[in-house]
């Protein structure tokens, strides 16, 4: 077990470098990291990541805003519906679903099972979109029209919920959404996403303090400064290491441990 958890504080160290050298995505491991060698609750474990995973983003965040690279309409339409759901999601959603779910073909669904299921989707997802690569919106079509934003509104409103049950920051998903619905720039995208990230991951968290989770605010604290000397470190390799490659191969990697998990879950 004392294996297992230092192998866990070297793998969350690993994963700040790795946010940091790459940017969005590299805290979708969080979540498996604090399970599996933390021997964490899947529910708990999504409480701590919205944590790690807002204090990053908010770090990110107002370096962006400092050099400008921000869109407070974005923000607005896209972040505060997803702000609210992700409350309502884990103040309420989360604590009413029951542990067990019912069986299906002989074996019980739990509620922590279904977590990690609804999570190693996500990280498939998140895996397709790094070894893809992101790509500019079309330039030839600047700006949002009103139909765009309010679809923008309602997929603030799903991934606020979707993230906020599992406990990611869903960068994966709202950069596309701010390039190819609101019509950003990559570079501004990703700040803005950024701040989005830490607003609905931390006001997510207050929806847990709200409810009967027990927090260890002590283990929280030292995992949230291992992960901050790990992004600095990263920040400072990613200026030397060109990130293409290293986004690609991650995305790999990320498939692979999201295969792993679903496999693990569903018992085959």
């Amino acid at each position: 077990m004392l294996t297992l958890e230092l192998i866990g504080y070297l793998a969350i160290f690993v994963m700040g470098v790795t946010l940091g050298v790459i940017g969005a995505g590299g805290s979708i491991l969080t979540v498996p990291i604090l399970v599996y060698l933390f021997s964490i609750s899947p529910t708990l474990a999504t409480a701590y990541s919205l944590v790690l995973v807002g204090s990053t983003a908010l770090t990110g965040g107002i370096r962006h805003i400092l050099h400008g690279s921000f869109d407070r309409e974005a923000f607005l339409v896209f972040g505060l519906p997803s702000v609210v759901s992700v409350y309502l999601s884990r103040r309420f959603l989360l604590p009413a679903i029951p542990e067990s779910l019912g069986t299906i073909g002989g074996v019980e669904v739990t509620r922590d099972g279904l977590i990690m299921i609804v999570f190693s989707s996500l990280m498939l997802v998140a895996a397709v979109l790094m070894i893809r690569g992101r790509r500019e919106a079309n330039p030839a079509m600047p700006g949002a029209s009103k139909p765009h934003r309010m679809i923008a509104a309602c997929e603030g409103l799903v991934v606020g919920g979707i993230t906020g049950i599992v406990g990611a920051g869903g960068g994966f998903l709202i950069v596309p959404v701010m390039m190819w619905g609101l019509k950003l720039p990559i570079r501004v995208a990703v700040s803005t996403s950024l701040l989005v990230i830490a607003a609905k991951s931390l006001i997510g968290f207050i929806g847990d303090l709200q409810g009967t989770q027990i927090i260890d605010w002590t283990f929280l604290l030292g995992l949230l400064i291992l992960s901050s000397f790990g992004i600095l470190t990263g920040v400072q390799l990613g200026k030397k290491i060109p990130t293409t490659h290293l986004q690609r191969g991650f995305g790999w990697f990320v498939l692979a441990t999201g295969i792993l998990i679903i496999i693990r879950e569903l018992g085959w």
